[in-house]
């Protein structure tokens, strides 16, 4: 019996909609893994700092299923993008391209033969970094026949080992679908030497049945959803696979037993109607986009900007957030005005510290696990602690519990750039919940894992006061 593989892009198609945290994409990809699917597909690496923790956090706490990245045509996209998923056990690229002449030359502005060129040149480099690479066919079924043909026999010759094929429009109906399918395997013999994938949208509530009769006529995996989006569903997949794969000769490794709960939970926090907004969304307008200071600007510049951005602060306030200003400002040209309204969101009024970070180490790499070793100040005593855990962050929060002795459980852990470009400044909130309450905390840095291990402090830092104080 055929093993179809099943890989879930709910995280990658999620849209304007449905905005997931940090800590909900990895609570997402460890329900996924558990749940037995074949592929787990994530976003692709656009701000180098921000996505490449997101994708080594998700790689460390995924066990069984393979990771997933998409890569842009670019070499140094590619290099990114997989020192970002090399620690995964199963790592996987995706060279997704379109093959339809409305996309390529007026999204890509690529002529056939420069398309062609430019997937296989970035099929090879992704070869020779890891041994699992997909090419993904965008808008394949309005592709020219003849054009397709060669683009997949290409993209075979190149090394791809998993070749999906897209109804991006969700235009064809099963019986169309599946001609498509049988087409395809006569125009390239060599496709039988591969995976063949496919991806239907589902404009016309067809994907599921343009799924099923691709299977039947040689398809290997199936691009599906954990929840509602305009695509196949993965539930419907599953469930047919496990009552029907006689007739299919062919079943998955989906846990049906479990998907039922599993699913109901990723639906729980897919229905948030939360939008993608920064923490700090309405603080600063795009009317001081011009606004900046640099490291040579004094405590009164810095307070004058503050100022403006409806801060009115007292002198102890202020004098921590000078103080913050002035460690970004030693990695940074310029320090913009959406940047110094994260800085005084995380540095200012905020309760007296029992816990001040002196030092943190964090090391990972694809061979160990992730280690930290923290160092905070109490009283004025040292303390150390060093903690193993799932990815960089993971390490550092249990190195904070190890120091302290105390366990609160992660409500929400957000990251997001408060800007773009090399230098970018990486923002966090952390929200701790103890004694029935939620407790907030905010850190900002160049370093996203510092930006984490100070938002985690403050919020301890809040928990502790309150404790101590009630």
């Amino acid at each position: 019996m055929k093993q179809i593989r099943i890989s879930d892009v709910t995280m990658k198609q999620t849209g304007s909609d449905i905005s997931l945290s940090f800590r909900e994409k990895i609570e997402l990809s460890k329900l996924l893994d558990r749940l037995g699917v074949t592929v787990i597909e994530l976003e692709p690496l656009v701000q180098a700092k921000i996505d490449a923790l997101r994708i080594k956090s998700v790689a460390a706490a995924v066990k069984n299923s393979i990771v997933a990245v998409p890569v842009a045509l670019d070499p140094e996209n590619v290099r990114l993008t997989w020192n970002a998923l090399k620690e995964a056990k199963k790592a996987r690229l995706q060279v997704c391209a379109p093959v339809s002449s409305v996309q390529m030359e007026y999204l890509f502005h690529k002529k056939p033969d420069a398309m062609v060129k430019a997937i296989c040149q970035t099929i090879a480099d992704c070869c020779a970094l890891c041994s699992d690479v997909e090419f993904v066919a965008d808008d394949a079924t309005r592709s020219d026949p003849a054009f397709l043909y060669e683009v997949v026999s290409a993209a075979i010759e190149a090394g791809a080992k998993t070749i999906t094929v897209c109804d991006t429009a969700g235009a064809m109906l099963p019986n169309e679908f599946t001609a498509f399918i049988r087409e395809l395997y006569a125009g390239v013999p060599s496709l039988k030497d591969v995976c063949l994938g496919i991806s239907c949208s589902d404009n016309l509530s067809m994907a599921d049945s343009c799924a099923f009769g691709a299977v039947r006529y040689g398809a290997g995996e199936i691009k599906a959803a954990s929840y509602r989006l305009n695509m196949v569903s993965l539930p419907n997949v599953a469930k047919v696979l496990a009552a029907k794969g006689d007739f299919y000769n062919a079943t998955c490794s989906v846990r049906t037993t479990e998907m039922k709960r599993i699913v109901s939970q990723i639906a729980r926090m897919c229905q948030t109607g939360r939008k993608k907004s920064s923490p700090f969304w309405g603080g600063v307008q795009d009317d001081n986009a011009g606004l900046y200071l640099t490291g040579h600007d004094d405590l009164g510049a810095v307070m004058k900007v503050a100022l403006h951005l409806g801060y009115d602060l007292s002198e102890e306030d202020g004098a921590k957030v000078y103080e913050a200003f002035r460690a970004i400002a030693q990695k940074k040209e310029k320090v913009s005005a959406r940047e110094l309204d994260a800085i005084v969101a995380s540095a200012a009024m905020q309760v007296p510290p029992t816990y001040i970070m002196e030092s943190y180490v964090v090391t990972s790499g694809n061979t160990i696990s992730a280690t930290a070793h923290l160092k905070l100040h109490k009283h004025g005593k040292v303390l150390e602690g060093v903690s193993i855990g799932d990815g960089p962050i993971d390490a550092a929060f249990l190195a904070v519990e190890q120091i302290t002795g105390q366990h609160y459980e992660l409500d929400d852990f957000q990251i997001q750039a408060v800007t773009e470009g090399r230098e970018a400044m990486g923002q966090t909130v952390v929200k701790l919940r103890a004694n029935g309450k939620v407790y907030s905390g905010r850190g900002i840095s160049t370093d996203i894992v510092g930006a984490g291990i100070h938002a985690y402090i403050n919020a301890l830092n809040k928990i502790v006061y309150e404790e101590d104080n009630v």
